[in-house]
C-alpha cells in the first residue's frame, strides 16, 4: 500500500490533477489553519462557536469544507481564536 506523499507525488504528475489541487490549495490551507489554531488554543468546535455566538454544526461544516463562508464569517472565527484574518492577492 502506497503512503499518502508517494500517491500526492503520482497524482500530481497529471496535469489536470495537479491544476486542480492548485485551485483548490488555498481554501484547503485556510481550513487547516484554523482546524490547528483551535486545537492549539485547546478549543473543542462547540467552545469557539459559543465564543463567536455560532452553533458547533457552523464550525463542523466549515472545518469539513462543506460551507462557502463569508469574509464576516472567517472574521468572527479569527478572532474567536483571538486572531487576525489578512487576505493577500498575488
Amino acid at each position: 500500500m502506497k503512503n499518502w506523499k508517494t500517491l500526492k507525488k503520482e497524482l500530481l504528475r497529471n496535469k489536470k490533477v495537479l491544476q486542480e489541487y492548485k485551485k483548490l490549495e488555498p481554501r484547503y490551507l485556510l481550513i487547516s489553519k484554523l482546524i490547528e489554531a483551535r486545537i492549539k488554543k485547546g478549543l473543542t468546535q462547540k467552545d469557539l462557536a459559543e465564543r463567536i455566538g455560532t452553533k458547533q454544526t457552523a464550525i463542523a461544516r466549515l472545518e469539513s469544507d462543506k460551507s462557502n463562508p463569508t469574509i464576516l464569517f472567517l472574521e468572527k472565527i479569527v478572532r474567536g481564536l483571538g486572531m487576525r484574518l489578512s487576505i493577500r492577492i498575488e
